[in-house]
């Protein structure tokens, strides 16, 4: 009878183990009221995108709403790929674009907690023709038109400018300056170069403003990604699965799906909603990519972001797995811009929020159009991604589409609804 006892016991033991892995890939489920939201004002999301993917505004989408550690609201909708007419599903992969920035962030923070570099290095310390780089400044010429002086700068840009957007770099396919035309003649992308080679065709090009005085959305994060190469001695996405990904069973997240089984989990944008910036197309994730933008390449699930917003929201932990301190979470989280920089020409923040270590940080709890709590951290991809975590409400919450056109219309509409679901705020 021992004997059997204990051979249930090993097969008991056994089958938690073997279960663990699949269990931490999800994060538990509740009714809304449970953790102080309503079901009716959630299901009117629900039914609002139901609505915009039935008269065809968006092909499909996921929302994702999880308080207090736990998932109050996950619905799909609509279509995953308008060519198929395939049901949209919760484990759909994503071009989640500008949301890899947050990541290549975190992964900049474990090298700073290790002492492998600091925010007030110099860039030039890990990659030196940075230094070369000159501030490109449009002045008139004798007949008038607008030409570009190149002037040196007046200080180096840091790790900290990169990433919090003031070293200066720029996008080029946001805007018309001088200096942005020569970003889109310089064919970045062209040839898919690794971060070594990206960065070997940007130093070549000017500054748009000089370092530490301007927010100005950029190639900072891309060349920020080669920082971690050269300090890691290892791939960005090597470096970032090892470090953060494994350890948050982020499985879908990656540079590309070269999976076939995975690929038809591709979400798609309709043919004509698949440009996100001047003479920028949707990239195919199922083509091997040697560029690992650690800007805007990435692809990933709602459940694999949303277990790197709780990890975050728990500061820095996730299921025993400690990825970084809550100071450094905290740290990352705080607004790093003063009044000494200047929010440009396109701030992408907006009114009421600051910029922290890779995300838009909430300053003000009015003068934004939306409602939300100080301290709220966010950022969206230009594909159609976005989420927010209020630290305050113990709240975090996930939006994922393909519709380039439609990314900014819903977040505000979603931050409006959402908060309009709140049943007991925090502390009341």
């Amino acid at each position: 009878m021992k004997r059997i006892i204990k051979r249930l016991a090993l097969v008991l033991w056994l089958s938690t183990v073997a279960l663990t892995p699949a269990l931490a890939q999800t994060l538990p489920s509740v009714k809304p009221e449970q953790v102080g939201l309503s079901s009716e004002q959630l299901g009117r999301i629900g039914a609002m995108l139901r609505a915009d993917s039935e008269k065809g505004q968006i092909p499909g989408a996921i929302l994702l709403v999880a308080r207090h550690g736990k998932i109050a609201f996950f619905e799909t909708t609509g279509v995953l790929d308008p060519a198929t007419k395939a049901p949209m599903t919760r484990d759909a992969i994503f071009r989640i674009y500008s949301m890899s920035k947050p990541i290549a962030s975190v992964a900049t923070m474990i090298l700073v907690e290790e002492g492998k570099l600091a925010l007030s290095d110099p860039v030039a310390k890990y990659i030196p023709q940075i230094a070369e780089m000159k501030v490109g400044v449009e002045k008139p010429g004798a007949d008038g038109t607008p030409t570009l002086e190149l002037v040196a700068p007046r200080r180096q840009m840091t790790v900290q400018d990169l990433l919090r957007h003031t070293s200066g770099l720029t996008y080029g396919i946001f805007g018309d300056t001088l200096v942005k035309k020569r970003y889109l003649e310089a064919k970045l992308f062209e040839g898919d170069p690794t971060n070594a080679e990206f960065v070997e065709r940007i130093v070549k090009l000017p500054l748009a403003s000089q370092p530490g005085t301007m927010w100005d959305y950029s190639h900072s994060t891309d060349v920020l990604g080669r920082v971690v190469e050269v300090v890691s001695k290892k791939s960005l996405y090597e470096f970032e699965k090892e470090r953060i990904l494994d350890p948050l069973g982020m499985k879908d997240t990656a540079f590309d799906v070269t999976d076939k089984a995975r690929q038809s989990r591709i979400a798609e944008a309709f043919p004509n909603d698949r440009t996100i910036g001047t003479n920028t197309e949707f990239f195919d994730p199922r083509v091997p990519q040697r560029w690992q933008s650690g800007g805007g390449g990435m692809v990933g699930t709602t459940m694999d972001y949303a277990r790197f917003c709780q990890m975050l929201l728990n500061g820095g932990t996730l299921d025993g797995k400690r990825i970084v301190s809550p100071k450094t979470v905290a740290y990352m989280a705080s607004d790093h811009l003063d009044g000494s920089i200047a929010p440009g020409p396109l701030y992408l923040p907006g009114a009421g929020f600051g910029f922290g270590l890779g995300f838009a940080v909430r300053r003000d709890a009015g003068v934004a159009s939306v409602p939300g709590s100080v301290g709220e951290f966010n950022w969206g991809g230009a594909g159609g991604t976005y989420f927010w975590i209020d630290p305050k409400e113990e709240l975090f919450v996930v939006f994922a589409m393909q519709s380039p056109k439609q990314r900014t219309y819903y977040r505000p509409l979603l931050k409006n609804m959402v908060y309009g679901a709140v049943t007991k705020a925090n502390g009341k």
